[in-house]
Formats: C-alpha cells, sequence, structure tokens
C-alpha cells in the first residue's frame, strides 16, 4: 500500500520551516552517495572482485572515459561508481538496460524504493529495463491498464503497442517529445481505423476526422446526449485537438517546429483516453 511521505519531525513541531521535498530532478546530494553504493553493489560479486567486464559496457553505452591512472584494479567499476549527477543517472539506467537484455535479475526493487524514499522524479519502469519520469500512480496505472487492454482487443490493431511506445518516449530516461506525439497518434489511429475508416487501407486521423465530418450521423458514444445533440462531437474535438495540435508533422519555409515535451505528454494522456474508448467500444458505427 502506498503511503504519504512522513514530513520530518523538526517540520511537525515547529522547528524548521517546510522545505521543497520533491521529485527532484537529477540527483540531488541526499541521493549522491546511496545511489553511488547501488551502482557499486550491483557491479560485486564476492571475494572483493567486481563485473569489470559488465562495468565495461557500461562505461562505453554511457560514454564515460575510463580513469585508469588512478582507478586501482577494476578501472571501470571505480569510475563508474564515483559517477555523478546526469552520468550517475544514465549508469543506473544502462544498467537495468543490460540486466533486462541478458535476463539478469538484480537488486531492482532495492532501487526503486531507493529511488521512491528520495523523493527522485524517476522510477525503475513496469518491464524493469530503466528509469521514467514519475508520475502519479493513479495516471500511471489507468494508462497501463489501457495499454493491457488494447494488446487485448483485436479491433484496436497494434494501438496498445504505440501508446506504450509513446509512453516511454514521454516518461522515459532522455524524453523524445516529438516521437513520443507521433505514437500518440498512430495509437489512435489504430484504435479508430476499424470504427471509422474501416476500408481505407491509408486511413490517418486527419482522413477520419474528415469522414466523422462528412457522415456525422453515422456515428455515436456511450456518452447520453439530449435529442438535438451532436453524440460524436465529444470525441471528435478529442481526436480533432490530437491532430491538429502536432507541431512537427509538416515541414515548411519557416521551419519545423518539435512538439514540446509538455505538449507530448498531454498527447500521450488524450491518446489513452481515445484507445479506451476505441478498445471498450464507447465509440462506435450506427447501423
Amino acid at each position: 500500500m502506498t503511503t504519504a511521505p512522513r514530513t520530518r519531525f523538526s517540520v511537525r513541531v515547529g522547528r524548521a520551516e517546510p522545505e521543497f521535498d520533491g521529485p527532484f530532478e537529477g540527483v540531488p546530494p541526499h541521493l549522491t552517495g546511496p545511489l553511488q553504493k547501488w551502482v557499486e553493489q550491483a557491479l560485486f560479486i564476492g571475494s572483493g572482485r567486481y563485473d569489470e567486464a559488465t562495468a565495461q559496457l557500461l562505461c562505453v553505452r554511457v560514454r564515460i572515459p575510463v580513469l585508469r591512472e588512478r582507478a586501482g584494479l577494476f578501472p571501470y567499476t571505480q569510475t563508474l561508481k564515483i559517477s555523478t549527477g546526469d552520468d550517475l543517472l544514465d549508469i543506473v539506467d544502462a544498467l537495468l538496460g543490460h540486466w533486462f537484455e541478458i535476463e539478469a535479475h538484480g537488486s531492482v526493487e532495492a532501487l526503486d524504493l531507493l529511488l521512491s524514499d528520495g523523493g527522485s522524479a524517476y522510477r525503475v519502469t513496469e518491464m524493469e529495463d530503466g528509469l521514467e519520469e514519475r508520475v502519479t500512480p493513479a495516471v500511471r496505472d489507468a494508462v497501463m491498464q489501457t495499454i493491457a487492454e488494447a494488446a487485448v482487443a483485436p479491433s484496436v490493431g497494434s494501438a496498445g503497442d504505440h501508446l506504450a511506445a509513446a509512453w516511454q518516449a514521454a516518461y522515459g530516461r532522455g524524453p523524445d517529445a516529438v516521437r513520443a506525439y507521433s505514437e500518440a497518434i498512430k495509437a489512435v489511429e489504430s484504435a479508430a481505423h476499424s470504427v471509422v475508416q474501416p476500408n481505407n487501407a491509408k486511413a490517418t486521423l486527419g482522413t477520419m476526422l474528415g469522414e466523422i465530418r462528412n457522415a456525422r450521423h453515422k456515428f455515436s458514444t456511450a456518452i447520453p446526449v439530449p435529442a438535438a445533440g451532436d453524440p460524436i462531437a465529444v470525441a471528435e474535438a478529442m481526436m480533432r485537438a490530437l491532430w491538429e495540435g502536432q507541431t512537427s508533422r509538416h515541414g515548411g519555409q519557416s521551419g519545423t517546429v518539435p512538439e514540446t515535451l509538455e505538449a507530448a505528454r498531454a498527447g500521450v494522456h488524450l491518446a489513452a483516453a481515445l484507445v479506451q474508448w476505441f478498445a471498450l467500444g464507447a465509440v462506435a458505427r450506427t447501423p
């Protein structure tokens, strides 16, 4: 069960003023030492020896030069365990990815607890293959549930895969806003295809919006509307907001404008709602 963080005693009794307590970007001072220790323990293989081969691989992948001249018997391990800041986060992320590749199981639970207790802005991914930005659990769980539902709903095609890729691009370590937004649109296109334009193999969100505009009487949603109302209007507005909000779709003389990370994350959550609607049949084509 998730519990609220415990307020420090000095604050509770009025001896100190409340201070910012997270989530902390990067690696704050109070987490640097514990994360360095976690890296060292993750590479320790017993009898005073370390997994130098893995340490070397991580140095190469994260582009960290080894401190050979003063690192002793295990130069790669020693280099990694004294790293700080973004380098330290990159090392942790790369080590998790390496373990996932070779199907190894390290102290992932201890790492996630450490990040949580330290108020880090990052957490271990559900797949335990890296780090991602921490999101309110209820919000994250809702998106994960949508991905799971889409995976078992044949009518929405590859929507679940695209939504999962969008989530990782939006909240993973080293977020990619342009890819996140693009994958979010692909997720909705996959989910809506069989309902809106099943006979158009090259359908896009744009052509689907045209279909709805020209034949809106053919569509309905599960949300009741007055007799004279427009049942597809809400879903159409959501789809249009996602489609028209993509600033990097086309180039021009004025230059391509990539999506901001904030816009991409909002687009991912908007796409998740639409994918769920189509996966659950909340948007339908009328006979």
